[in-house]
């Protein structure tokens, strides 16, 4: 696939700070960062601008020195889509750790990327210290002509940085449409449920580590994908568990990942595994936070249809008629992100989705309707008539309704929910939560 934007890899050995740095220069999705090797499986890809210049920033496992067994096969998978963003990326950041100066990995990262021929900049970091600063020139002995001297953690030389890395990048960049009319979509489940998989047969690429290992994905992974001359943020999280199983550091800084990018989301589309009833409960618990709690947008997409069993069909059904209430409202697809079956269908689905969150009804038509619905069937509270006297729009993404009423102490869920069953009889919501306010009058 075509970069929009020239590219920026982060590498080096494990745990020398890569996501630290990245997490420094990007505004947007965040690496989790911890004191132990190994963090960082996916590239994780930001757009960052600095002085007119925009530009994409990949953080990169830091893996290839041997961090894992060769014979370890997600090792192998991991290494191999890392070499793969760098052979792909315009300048490589190559980052060491100053304290401790050359090692053994750095060397061999070194020999890789001078066999791909990339454009390097040696970047020390932990430089803060000024003794390290005198021995910089230890590192000419890698290869590279450009140095610079940063601390990730303090943001020390980070602007230099910068303006040095704009500098070698074209004057122009392409034209992006406005952030605000890009749909952020992200996939939310449990750990293995096929989010990667789905991702990655929507890419039709290994944009993200698939395995059979629970917690592949580790960070929140966005990709941002055209589709006839639509643009949309694809995020792939990390998988959301019980609580009781999440008992590391590292398991509660990927649910915390996961919710953070639903809450920056406008379309949730989370997945379940048909083929594991006995879990579903929970994820549609998740379906009634996104959608009710956070007003997000939601698909829900039933996964592995490929291999379920009958019995499980069964006891998906059970557990689905107590959801009822929620899944009349909300789109659903049933498909097979390893057979790719009705996998087609996923993007067609957002879209629309989206067209419906961003909408503006027709204000005239929207106070008729609630007003001749409510002449119909008035609405009492504490033996009082509630009396409303405008129903308005506000605001989209999600739609906002504003009640102007006398009292608006007696409006609340009952009340809000009589309008939201006249609107969805109205207009066509299916996806959409809706938001209502009152205002006295």
């Amino acid at each position: 696939m075509k970069k929009k934007y020239a590219r920026i890899a982060i590498v080096g050995r494990v745990n020398v700070g890569k996501s630290t740095l990245f997490n420094r220069i990007s505004s947007d999705v965040k690496s989790i960062v911890l004191d132990y090797a190994g963090v960082t499986r996916d590239p994780i890809i930001s757009t960052v601008t600095w002085k007119d210049h925009t530009f994409e920033l990949a953080d990169t496992a830091g893996l290839w020195a041997g961090a894992l067994k060769k014979q370890d096969a997600l090792a192998q998978r991991i290494e191999k889509r890392a070499k793969e963003v760098v052979a792909e990326s315009d300048i490589v950041l190559f980052l060491v750790d100053g304290a401790v100066g050359i090692t053994q990995d750095d060397r061999f990262i070194a020999k890789e990327l001078h066999k791909l021929g990339c454009d390097v900049i040696i970047v020390v970091n932990k430089a803060d210290n000024p003794l390290i600063e005198e021995h910089m020139h230890e590192f000419d002995a890698l290869g590279f002509n450009k140095i610079v001297p940063v601390s990730a953690y303090h943001g020390t030389g980070v602007y230099e940085l910068f303006d040095l890395l704009v500098s070698l990048l074209p004057v122009t960049t392409p034209e992006q449409p406005e952030e605000s009319a890009i749909p952020r979509v992200v996939f939310i489940g449990r750990p293995n449920v096929g989010k990667s998989s789905l991702l990655n047969a929507i890419f039709n690429e290994e944009k993200a580590i698939v395995s059979e290992v629970a917690g592949t994905t580790r960070d929140s992974l966005a990709h941002q994908i055209s589709f006839y001359q639509q643009h949309v943020l694809l995020i792939d999280t990390p998988g959301i568990r019980r609580k009781r199983g999440v008992d590391e550091h590292l398991e509660k800084l990927m649910v915390h990942s996961s919710l953070q990018a639903l809450k920056d989301s406008d379309i949730v589309v989370l997945l379940v595994d048909v083929t594991a009833a006995d879990i579903v409960d929970q994820e549609l618990k998740l379906a009634f936070y996104a959608f009710e709690e956070r007003a997000k947008g939601l698909i829900i997409v039933f996964n592995k249809v490929d291999i379920v069993t009958e019995q499980a069909r069964l006891d998906l059904a059970v557990i689905m008629e107590r959801y009822k209430h929620l899944l009349d409202k909300v789109p659903q697809i049933n498909l097979s992100a390893k057979t790719g079956k009705n996998v087609g269908k996923l993007l067609p689905m957002i879209f629309d989705l989206w067209q419906r969150y961003s909408q503006q009804l027709d204000q005239a038509n929207l106070h008729a309707t609630c007003m001749h619905e409510l002449a119909r069937r008035p609405l009492f509270r504490l033996g009082e008539a509630l009396e409303v006297r405008k129903v308005s729009q506000v605001r989209t993404k999600p739609p906002m309704i504003e009640l102007e009423v006398f009292e608006p102490q007696l409006f609340g869920r009952t009340q809000f929910g009589f309008f939201e069953n006249v609107l969805r009889a109205k207009y066509d919501l299916l996806g959409v939560p809706l938001v209502f306010v009152v205002k006295k009058r």
